[in-house]
């Protein structure tokens, strides 16, 4: 037994010592340094649980709890109370696995720059540069959103040119061609024109889309009565962008006026949460957090609930959800007692608040994506794949099988791997079936995990961890619930704990369903996770068929080979492979096939005279 298995053991003896009553655990390392702090609602029986197998833990707790030395706790009266003192001494103490978030909530401004041509521009603190700021506002992304819009509305600039520095010097941007920038570095904008379209853009991010829209309509009235229609078409315009501004913002109107909605993303080895905050029904403010480490959605939930409340000053009537959270009710009473008012958290499952919750998910997944270089497609897919699973992590690298024969003959198998919702085709294996006769697609998938999963761990001894020596995330199989069925008990036999799943197609052969020992999952409700399972089963198909397709190629043509008398399957291969076809061969001249590897020459002679002999063409 190793030192750290030892100290597995004894921290689980002490562990299952503890009283069954609420409070709260404290793990510290070596050097006493507090690393997790965690609440209970019956201590012995939640911390036992960390010392226990590892195949219950998910990464991050494995990492966690091999690093714990000793442990402390202290007993409640309630779970309640346990839920407050948590909250308290992960604030204090801000562990390493705790989920952590940075406050980095501050005021921002709106800059406007001095000079003949000034500019907007949306900043994180004051500057002595001569320039005027208005503020300060609490959400940057408010600002800088505002800011964006009123720049795109006005076709003012945002590029890093200097004017009037570099008035007519280059050619103008994107934005120009989009109709997104009046471009003054073409010369041709006057500078009056240009501080009227500030002028209303600085009213804009001022007083608000209303008010700018009420002081434009007047102006463009009175355009029209002075018949200065050139001016009135202009304002028009103004208008028109704001209002097109506001349909679009009315997609992400909220009918309850006082929300916050919470979205969660997995990937490998991180997690994103996406908070929208919405006043008033319309939403004024937006977070992105990204925290180490993945683990069960409800219980990530409730701890990121607690640690984002005690660093907010603002908590809303109702907390919208993506799912479940551990100690939903006792999380409620705590963000009530924070809130001096019922604080209510919400699950929806259809309607627009539901809508908005996808939504909410879909940028938590984009923010995942930004930050692992993945696109936020593949990443939004993954972690819907992960939850329709019910996967401990994200399936980040799947493999996928399929046999293919016809009747028995040429059994052949693909396996096609998808790294992070993309293809991986240098990890593409092809397999020719050795130890099954006939038709038997069952025992052909047993054979193929098997060797696959043997090569494994000859790698694994090898300390390769690289093509078969890695272990996948998930397994699939073009097949349904009898395929799972006969190859689960490979697997659990050589120990292989990676989850199992079948591919099932309609009588169209479209993908359908996801096949489990018990049953089926459908997927044609998550678009994202059926389109990329739809991909994958398109592919192991194409890999698998291609693959027998040139295995009967090649036993045609090896076919006519053997019946040349003195030709064998061996000398027949190695014609093949110095010639690269049979047309080659047989358009060879004598001395050439008996230079040929493997060849004497009366066995030349014999394959020269059957292309050129009595017979030839036949």
């Amino acid at each position: 037994m190793d030192e750290r298995e030892a100290k597995r053991k004894e921290l689980r003896q002490k562990a299952m010592q503890l009283p069954l009553t609420p409070g709260v655990y404290i793990m510290h390392d070596s050097s006493g340094e507090i690393i997790y702090i965690g609440k209970a609602k019956a201590l012995k029986n939640r911390v036992s649980q960390y010392f226990g197998s590892e195949r219950n833990h998910d990464a991050k707790v494995r990492r966690m709890v091999s690093n714990v030395d000793w442990f402390e706790y202290i007993l409640t009266d309630s779970e309640f109370e346990a839920l407050v003192l948590e909250s308290s001494l992960i604030k204090q103490h801000q562990p390493k696995y705790n989920i952590l978030l940075k406050d980095d909530k501050g005021y921002c401004y709106i800059r406007v720059s001095g000079g003949d041509w000034p500019r907007l521009s949306a900043v994180l603190q004051k500057e002595e540069d001569g320039a005027k700021y208005i503020g300060p506002y609490l959400s940057f992304w408010s600002i800088r959103e505002t800011v964006d819009a009123a720049r795109k509305i006005f076709k003012l600039p945002d590029c890093n040119k200097k004017f009037p520095r570099d008035i007519g010097k280059s050619r103008p941007c994107l934005n120009f061609y989009i109709d997104q920038c009046c471009a003054p570095c073409r010369g041709k904008v006057s500078g009056e024109d240009y501080n009227e379209a500030f002028q209303q853009a600085l009213d804009f991010v001022k007083g608000g889309s209303g008010t700018s829209v009420r002081e434009l309509t007047k102006r463009m009235e009175q355009a029209a009565e002075d018949l200065d229609f050139e001016l009135a078409a202009r304002l028009r315009d103004r208008i028109n962008a704001i209002q097109k501004l506001r349909d679009r913002q009315k997609v992400v109107e909220s009918k309850v006026p006082e929300q916050d909605v919470i979205a969660l993303a997995q990937g490998e080895s991180q997690t994103a949460f996406e908070v929208f905050r919405f006043t008033g029904g319309k939403l004024t403010d937006r977070e992105s957090f990204l925290t180490e480490g993945t683990g069960s959605d409800p219980e990530a939930r409730s701890e990121f609930l607690r640690q984002y409340y005690a660093i907010r000053d603002r908590i809303p009537p109702v907390v919208t959800l993506d799912g479940p959270c551990d100690g939903q009710d006792l999380t409620a009473r705590w963000l009530t007692e924070r809130r001096g008012k019922t604080v209510r958290i919400n699950v929806p499952q259809k309607g627009s608040q539901k809508q908005l919750v996808e939504m909410c998910h879909n940028n938590a997944a984009e923010y995942l994506a930004q930050q692992s270089g993945l696109s936020g497609r593949d990443a939004s897919a993954l972690d819907e794949l992960r939850r329709l699973l019910g996967l401990e992590k994200t399936p980040a690298y799947i493999e996928c099988y399929d046999i293919s024969n016809l009747q028995g003959g040429e059994n052949v198998a693909g396996m096609v791997v998808f790294e992070n919702g993309r293809p991986l085709k240098a990890a593409y294996r092809r397999f020719r079936i050795k130890n099954v006769e006939g038709q038997d697609d069952y025992g052909s998938m047993r054979e193929v995990i098997e060797r696959r999963f043997n090569e494994y761990r000859e790698k694994r001894q090898e300390g390769d961890d690289t093509g078969f020596g890695r272990l996948p995330d998930l397994i699939l199989l073009d097949g349904g619930r009898g395929h799972v069925n006969a190859v689960q008990p490979v697997l659990d036999g050589m120990g292989i704990a990676v989850p199992l799943y079948g591919l099932v197609k309609d009588d169209k052969h479209r993908t359908r369903a996801i096949a489990v020992s018990g049953g089926e999952i459908g997927i044609t409700s998550t678009r994202k996770a059926f389109t990329l399972l739809s991909t994958i089963q398109d592919e192991v198909h194409r890999f698998a068929i291609g693959y027998h397709r040139q295995q009967r190629k090649k036993a045609a043509i090896s076919s006519t080979l053997l019946g040349i008398e003195g030709v064998g399957p061996q000398r027949a291969k190695a014609l093949l492979k110095h010639f690269k076809t049979v047309a080659a061969v047989g358009e060879a001249e004598l001395e050439e096939l008996e230079r040929a590897p493997g060849m004497t020459k009366p066995a030349a002679r014999r394959v020269f005279d059957y292309f050129h002999g009595e017979n030839a063409g036949e």
